[in-house]
């Protein structure tokens, strides 16, 4: 599998530069544009989720003692799981989506248009069922009954906020302002200063000297990151395209490649440095960790969910809220339970997107979608 998805990356990121090279000066618009700052709130919070607040103080220690990573730092390594390159993937699906799909209509025939929002259920309920696994890593002492009364509660919320794009809109912007105060609150906290947080971030310059070695899957690990990124890459590109106010492609490519990967660098930053210092992380900063990370879940599923439920036509409007409201919870909490006694994995539905790539590959090769200049 690691085989075909570095052929894969290497395929989408030429491709990201022969559209940038060819079509940089077309406008890029979507049917319900926003301003740039909602944009980029919606784009940051959909497409990432509890992992990103919660994994790095976990993977330092990994990234410092197997040997498959001692090219770079830690800070480095975890930068290159997230940020950067990595957003090269929304980039073509959200340009697809804009330009291209309008013409191919891919995802109007029957067959694909099932799989792509089997796709979307099932990576739904897959990040529902990842956040219930890693309940105990996030809360001490969490009881049994805990961990499914918060997993209710957070689908709950995700299906309400589904129910009205506005509300995606203002949790979108509420999540990314939240987010804000805690790398301010962590700071603070851990007393490091301009100083500390610069020498901190001084060790991101290793993973611009060694980016060429992220193209390819450097571990299972760092594959499964891959894999999860591809998944989400069409349902982002689907989702977020729909909101791109009007831009030129190569701008557009470049916003995606630097406005999230700021706060990411910022982030990681403050947490090496709790990493190397050897913070202790008292009950208030997890506490303050947990509630951020669980507005990160309901953003992601909320985004899921109403992408799904537009594209199948059962929209609240259509059902009535409360029947909307009812159906989709219990759907998406059995799907998450039955998670439980599944061999499922992300890298499976990566497979389905890649292959879901070759179709539009082929598809535009054979000269049905025409590319305005």
């Amino acid at each position: 599998m690691n085989s075909i998805l570095t052929i894969t990356i290497g395929i989408t990121l030429l491709t990201s530069l022969i559209i940038v090279v060819r079509w940089g000066s077309a406008i890029c618009q979507g049917p319900m544009p926003t301003s740039l700052f909602a944009f980029c709130a919606i784009l940051f919070t959909s497409g990432l989720d509890v992992g990103l607040i919660m994994f790095p103080l976990t993977e330092f220690p990994v990234y410092e003692q197997e040997s498959v990573y001692q090219f770079a730092n830690p800070l480095a390594i975890e930068f290159g799981m997230w940020g950067c390159l990595v957003w090269a993937f929304y980039f073509l699906t959200t340009f697809y989506f804009c330009k291209v799909e309008p013409r191919l209509k891919l995802f109007e025939i029957p067959a694909v248009k099932f799989i792509n929002n089997s796709v979307i259920i099932a990576t739904c309920a897959f990040t529902g069922f990842l956040f219930l696994s890693y309940l105990p890593t996030y809360v001490d002492g969490i009881s049994r009954a805990g961990q499914y009364g918060l997993v209710v509660l957070v689908v709950l919320s995700a299906v309400i906020s589904s129910t009205d794009v506005k509300y995606v809109k203002i949790l979108s912007l509420a999540s990314t302002w939240l987010f804000f105060a805690l790398i301010a609150f962590l700071w603070t906290n851990s007393d490091m200063g301009m100083n500390g947080f610069f020498t901190s971030a001084l060790n991101l310059q290793e993973y611009f000297s060694n980016a060429h070695r992220f193209v390819a899957p450097l571990s299972d690990h760092h594959a499964f990151y891959l894999f999860w990124w591809f998944a989400w890459s069409i349902m982002i590109g689907q989702f977020v395209s729909r909101f791109l106010s009007p831009m030129k492609t190569r701008h557009l490519l470049l916003m995606l490649l630097t406005v999230p990967s700021i706060p990411i660098a910022v982030w990681f930053s403050v947490l090496y440095h709790y990493h190397t210092q050897t913070l202790i992380l008292t009950d208030t900063v997890k506490l303050a960790l947990i509630c951020v990370g669980i507005v990160f879940v309901i953003n992601s599923l909320d985004s899921l969910i109403r992408l799904y439920t537009v594209n199948l036509d059962l929209t609240a409007s259509r059902m009535g809220h409360p029947q909307y409201v009812l159906a989709n919870t219990l759907g998406m909490l059995m799907l998450i339970t039955l998670y439980q006694f599944t061999p499922f994995k992300i890298e499976w539905v990566g497979l389905i997107v890649i292959a879901l790539y070759t179709a539009i590959y082929v598809l535009v090769f054979k000269g049905r979608a025409i590319l305005e200049t």
